[in-house]
Parts: structure tokens; sequence; C-alpha cells
């Protein structure tokens, strides 16, 4: 946050049009489990049943965001093909046949293990349900033998920095987009500060 970088941008015209919050939490313990919302039931993903469920609420979820909301089947496959990708690691909470929210979690090659995905859909919103999701992912992550989580947040979504510092997740890391503030400009760097 007071990177020599970061002052040069301001300096030089440029103005921040993006941050994305890099937080971690330990993970000594196994986390303390939340009662589930009456009606969801949750189960992992079941890959070439759940995919078109995901990406809608996927897509609801994060219609502010589009890098994360405007994701595609072929988004999603690319995903599941990758090495790290477990089906176990992501928790689909479901209300009949209505996807209620998920928790899709990641393992890293060092053993830190990642919120890769936590959303709710927006029908959903208010009953608890992230935190629910969290905990359950959190608590996926310490049987994998994960003992640090990290996760990024855009820090336009208040709502869930607020819920991971509950969780115990600190600020780790910013980076930050920075772009020209002549509207005409298209160009953009990004940096840590």
């Amino acid at each position: 946050r007071h990177s020599a970088v970061g002052a040069a941008f301001d300096r030089n015209g440029y103005v921040r049009r993006r941050e994305l919050h890099q937080m971690r939490a330990p993970l000594a313990d196994p986390p303390p489990l939340r009662e589930t919302p009456v009606g969801i039931v949750v189960r992992p993903f079941v890959v070439g049943r759940d995919e078109q469920a995901w990406l809608a609420v996927n897509a609801a979820a994060f219609a502010a965001l589009p890098d994360q909301g405007n994701w595609t089947s072929a988004d999603l496959e690319s995903r599941e093909a990758e090495a790290w990708f477990d089906a176990d690691g992501l928790l689909m909470a479901w209300r009949d046949d209505d996807l209620a929210g998920f928790h899709w979690t990641k393992v890293h090659p060092d053993g830190t293990g990642e919120v890769y995905v936590l959303a709710v859909a927006p029908s959903a919103q208010g009953t608890g349900l992230g935190a629910v999701l969290l905990q359950l992912g959190l608590a996926h992550l310490y049987r994998r033998g994960c003992r640090e989580v990290l996760l990024y947040v855009d820090a336009t979504n208040t709502a869930a920095i607020a819920l991971y510092e509950r969780s115990g997740f600190a600020d780790h890391d910013l980076d930050v987009l920075w772009s020209r503030a002549d509207p005409a400009s298209s160009t953009g760097s990004v940096s840590k500060t």
C-alpha cells in the first residue's frame, strides 16, 4: 500500500481501477463447523452433471466482476482438466434441485490451501450459507493436510472481506490495476503495493 511503484503511478497520471486483496489464515486446528441452513444439502461436485448449475450461480453471484462472472463451459472444463482439480473439494449446496451456493477449494503444490471460488446465489444470500460453505471448505483443506489457506478477493466485495476477517483471514498482499486517468487511454498496468 506504500509502494514506490504506486506513488510513481500517482505522479504520472494513473488511477487505481481495481484492487485485489490476497488474504491468508493459519489452519492449525480443524475449523468449527456451523449448522447448515434448513433445507440445504451439501455434497461434492459431480463432473458431467453439475456444470450448468455451477455456471449459472457463478454468473449471478459475480455479475459485477466480469472476469469471474463471465466464465464459459470451456473455462470450467479447462479447470476440471487441471492436475489440481479435486471434485471432492468443490462443495455444492443444494436446496432441492436448485444450487444455492458452492465453495471450490484448491491445494497448491507446496501444501497451501486456497479458497478458489466461494459463491452464494442471490436468492440464498443473507442466510449464513456463505459462512457454512467457507467452514466446510476449510475443513476439507485441513483433512488434505493444509495448514495455511489463501484467497483472493476484490476490494469492492466488502461483505466477503468481512466474512473472511471474521473467519481469521488477514491481508497478506495487494494487487492494483492502474490505468491512465484519461478515459480515452486503454493502457493499464498491474502492480503489487
